[in-house]
């Protein structure tokens, strides 16, 4: 028990001693400055600095700029110009996407790289003349025989009832012989009509002209956009007369045929119809 009173009046001793702090000239010792301090003043002095010094930097870093320099901080207008640009980046991505999704349905036209399914055309009159039935229609004599004189004036198939290609009216782009017939089962997805070189070749229906250029195994190639996902394609030409982007009608001229491309056998037209990214028999809705 008096050894612990002892210990405690040493440290206590210790901490009150006094000491001077004195500040010398070099030269004549002159006694410029003094203090007289104790180890528990100069312990008490250190950790209040610290303290503070400790406040000062927390308030420099959180009421200044200087917090931006710190990992892990960022300021409001950096946040929301990262905020923006993420949701353009978004955006474009979601375009760039669609236009990819696109692109990839264009040469698979191009190329063939479908499978095919085959309309039956007289399934699809049926149920277009089912839905005509519906309506009680009286004709009069005078509309009776108009009708009658223009379906002995059209020379054409047209597909003017079809529901599956939007009602669709199309025409024969040249009048020839089949040479070779739609056969999905070989990949040919179109019918090669024989004709003259230098014959006129017409848009089937109206539209947007997609794509018209060159190609090695195709020759001249035109694709035109009907609408509604329908597409027709013109290839083995000898030139075009339209340029992408230009707009069509029906039986306008938009090419001259030929026998152009590495795959051509001869002066011919390689047509081929496509509904949703689906080839479609031609025959099946054009009389050539």
């Amino acid at each position: 028990m008096g050894l612990k009173k002892t210990n405690k009046k040493k440290l206590q001793k210790k901490l009150l001693h006094k000491y001077r702090l004195v500040v010398l000239n070099e030269d004549t010792f002159e006694e410029r400055f003094a203090i007289k301090l104790t180890r528990l003043n100069v312990f008490f002095l250190s950790s209040l600095a610290a303290i503070i010094l400790v406040i000062l930097t927390t308030l420099l870093i959180v009421f200044t700029p200087l917090r931006e320099y710190i990992p892990g901080y960022s300021s409001t207008a950096l946040q929301k110009q990262a905020l923006d640009l993420d949701s353009k980046t978004d955006s474009l991505l979601k375009s760039i996407n669609m236009n990819d999704a696109y692109i990839n349905s264009l040469k698979s036209v191009l190329r063939g790289e479908v499978s095919a399914v085959v309309i039956n055309k007289d399934s699809i009159f049926k149920a277009a003349q089912a839905d005509t039935d519906v309506l009680e229609l009286n004709p009069s004599k005078a509309d009776s025989l108009l009708r009658e004189k223009v379906r002995n004036e059209d020379k054409y198939n047209l597909f003017e009832s079809a529901t599956s290609v939007k009602d669709f009216v199309f025409f024969p782009p040249v009048n020839g012989s089949i040479s070779s017939g739609f056969e999905p089962n070989e990949k040919h997805f179109a019918v090669d009509i024989v004709v003259p070189t230098n014959t006129p070749v017409k848009a089937t229906s109206d539209g947007r002209v997609l794509f018209a250029s060159w190609t090695s195994d195709a020759g001249y190639v035109i694709i035109i956009d009907h609408g509604d996902e329908l597409v027709s394609v013109y290839k083995h030409n000898s030139s075009l007369t339209k340029s992408q982007g230009d707009f069509v009608r029906s039986r306008e001229v938009i090419a001259i045929s030929g026998a152009s491309g590495e795959l051509s056998t001869g002066p011919h037209l390689h047509f081929e119809l496509w509904s949703n990214g689906t080839p479609l028999n031609p025959t099946n809705f054009i009389d050539f």
